[in-house]
């Protein structure tokens, strides 16, 4: 069998306990006791225990709301807090954060390694686009890029790959460099084996093909997805679970199904007339409390709680954070 696979056939029950209790293990000697991986988000942690292995996880949202940004912090603060060591049952492995692959389908990665490389130096991505920096922010940019060198991070941005090819290359990756965890940005621009008779049957092809991919190399899939426009149409446009009923499988194959949501992007589009001094009175206090605050809403966990988590978001370097409560001191963090 390729390296990577699952053993095929049953699995006694002894051996699926001493998986239990490895895992409970290295929860219990990690700080915080996370299960899973962190994301480097405390309370998104708390809520999940982590990105768990064999879990295929969803990251939905309307365009704009900051997918493809979330998804990219996430595998910066994976890769960046990789280290290896002998795990609790004598094996040498990754002991925190790990290997991340990413597949960018709309991205090339160059654009995605200079999200990231902003949200490293604090630098707005506009500027280091087009290379207007002072000479301070060049330094700091350089030294950003200089720390990040080393980081198992590792971008394949080719177009319009078929589910059978993002497998083998993710295959490949985990043979040759290690894979911790996988994200795809995004879900309906990778194309199934063959053309089918709809695009549901399509998409839910391709949701089975990347569950498969998790079970068999034992590593959490993020794969992003956009929603329906049907969205907008609501007074509360927080996405929901029906959001997503009408791509295929999607919420069947799912392990865990999060929307991010960013209500300071909808208030901004709703500035009242200047003249209706009350309305607009009204309007900045509604900005100024959405200000830098984001959603992270878990519609479905298989093995835990859904519920929603606040993010802060900083929009100039795409950057999500942990947003302190006014009750917690800052030593928490």
């Amino acid at each position: 069998a390729e390296e990577g696979q699952s053993d095929s056939g049953f699995k006694s029950f002894l051996s699926a306990v001493t998986g239990a209790v490895d895992m409970a293990n290295l929860a219990y000697q990690r700080d915080g006791g996370l299960a899973g991986i962190s994301t480097g988000l405390i309370d998104l942690d708390k809520k999940m225990g982590g990105l768990h292995p064999s879990d295929l996880i969803i990251l939905a949202g309307r365009p704009s709301m900051g997918k493809t940004s979330l998804a990219t912090n996430v595998a910066f603060n994976i890769a960046k807090a990789y280290r290896r060591g002998m795990k609790p049952n004598g094996e040498e492995g990754t002991l925190d954060g790990g290997v991340v692959g990413f597949y960018s389908l709309e991205m090339s990665a160059e654009q995605l390694a200079a999200r990231i490389l902003s949200e490293a130096a604090e630098i707005p991505s506009e500027q280091i686009r087009k290379g207007d920096m002072t000479e301070g922010e060049f330094r700091q940019f350089v030294e950003a890029a200089k720390s990040l060198e080393s980081c198992p991070l590792y971008i394949d941005d080719t177009p319009a790959l078929p589910i059978s090819q993002l497998a083998a290359r993710a295959r490949r990756l985990k043979r040759t460099h290690g894979l911790d965890v996988l994200i795809i940005d995004y879900l309906q621009l990778v194309r199934p084996a063959s053309a089918k008779d709809s695009r549901v049957n399509e998409v839910s092809e391709i949701t089975q093909g990347m569950k498969a991919i998790a079970k068999e190399l034992d590593i959490p899939v993020i794969a992003l997805s956009q929603l329906s426009r049907q969205v907008e149409n609501r007074d509360d446009k927080r996405p929901q679970l029906s959001d997503l009923r009408e791509s295929g499988s999607i919420e069947q194959d799912a392990d865990v199904v999060m929307f991010v949501f960013r209500e300071e992007y909808y208030k901004e589009r709703e500035k009242p007339s200047d003249h209706d001094l009350e309305k607009m009175a009204h309007w900045q206090e509604e900005m100024e409390r959405l200000h830098g605050r984001a959603e992270v809403i878990i519609g479905k966990q298989r093995h835990g709680p859904i519920g929603t988590v606040d993010l802060s978001f900083e929009g100039r370097f795409t950057k999500f954070g942990n947003l302190a409560k006014p009750w917690q001191q800052h030593n928490e963090y």
